[in-house]
């Protein structure tokens, strides 16, 4: 196997066989707890979530090979014009598109409804690896120079807070900063972003919707409004403290079916978790996730080219940022901010996004030592 990674170009045959199954194996895994923690949600039906869950996951899992299977030039000649399109579809959403919750995300493509700012966290990581791949050291130290890979993300930030959706914008100016920081952008700009940020922060809460401020103001003090604005929290601590050691089993868990936990099928499933396999069910899956995690460090330090480890590292912290924010949202610890648990929580573009980012991955260790001309 390891001879197929000295040839240039490989047969579809030595591609597959070139696939990392261990780490394949992982990510099945995590899916596997999803459609199980889904079946319990809906009380031990497939119907409404598990089934689609579980279809989604399999079509997902069909384009990720897919995915690792075509070179990794093409993705790096291709990477400004997905960011492009992804950019578009956000732009078309700010047009038309479908309204739920008291926000405007979605874009209604027949079979599902879209949600262009999930994929646009994989776009931005694409865009920003290509840029700075193309990029010497010595302009990377020149401030002024950073205005362009800036822009890759704050242009879809700003489109994704008018929908609004701190969350992912959130997400993606984090992602951003940490591939600034790895490529070795100069440590007194994050000092002075931060500063800014801290600066702003006045005008930032004017510009917060009524229901954004609720959320921060429930976080400070949940127990101010436990039957309105705090009552998704409290109920999440409950569910969380009743669970106990291992859990009071699978599909016994009270406070989800007798629907007193909200959203327990999407950003609340963790919950719903620990509440029936408890706190070894809840650790067992934190560390499935830090495994993958981990393995995925390991894929980006190992690559030969700066693209290829720029994007993989990028795409490991957006993964990395889905769960932290998911965990520590239903625990208490941050605010609520509506992002999903990836493979467990029900959702077809956060899912499909996720996979397809899992999929360059793969194409990445595949191909980890083709040679990426600057000029493609």
């Amino acid at each position: 196997m390891l001879s197929y990674f000295s040839k240039e170009d490989m047969s579809l045959s030595e591609k597959f066989f070139s696939l990392n199954f261990v780490y394949l194996f992982f990510i099945i895994l995590i899916g596997a707890v999803g459609f199980l923690a889904l079946y319990s949600a809906a009380n031990g039906n497939l119907d409404p979530w598990a089934l689609k869950h579980l279809i989604r996951f399999n079509l997902g899992l069909c384009g990720l090979l897919v995915v690792a299977m075509i070179d990794i030039r093409l993705w790096f000649k291709f990477a400004y014009i997905i960011y492009a399109l992804s950019l578009a579809l956000l732009v078309v959403v700010e047009i038309k598109g479908q309204i739920g919750m008291g926000a405007q995300r979605w874009i209604n493509i027949g079979f599902m409804n879209l949600q262009p700012s999930e994929i646009m966290k994989v776009a931005v990581v694409l865009a920003l690896a290509r840029f700075f791949h193309l990029t010497p050291i010595e302009d990377i130290k020149k401030t002024l120079f950073l205005v362009r890979p800036a822009t890759i993300a704050v242009l879809p930030t700003a489109l994704v807070l008018i929908q609004p959706d701190l969350g992912t914008a959130l997400m993606i100016l984090m992602v951003t900063a940490v591939i600034f920081f790895v490529v070795g952008v100069r440590y007194w700009i994050f000092g002075v972003a931060i500063g800014s940020a801290i600066a702003s922060l006045p005008i930032i809460w004017h510009l917060l919707h009524d229901y954004q401020k609720k959320r921060v103001l429930t976080f400070l003090n949940p127990e101010s409004d436990p039957l309105g604005s705090g009552y998704h929290i409290m109920q999440s601590k409950i569910a969380l403290g009743s669970g106990g050691v291992s859990g009071k089993g699978f599909l016994q868990g009270t406070q989800s079916h007798l629907n007193f936990l909200p959203e327990k099928q999407t950003d609340f499933i963790f919950t719903l978790l620990l509440e029936e396999w408890g706190f070894i069910g809840g650790v067992s899956l934190i560390i499935l996730f830090a495994i993958v995690i981990f393995y995925g460090m390991i894929i980006a330090v190992n690559m030969n080219n700066r693209f290829s480890k720029l994007l993989v590292f990028g795409l490991i912290v957006n993964f990395g940022l889905y769960v932290f924010i998911n965990i520590a949202m239903v625990t208490g610890l941050i605010p609520v901010v509506g992002v999903p648990l990836p493979m467990i929580s029900n959702g077809g573009s956060a899912m499909l996004s996720v996979l397809f980012g899992f999929g360059l991955i793969m194409s990445c260790f595949v191909h980890k030592n083709i040679r990426i001309n600057s000029k493609l």
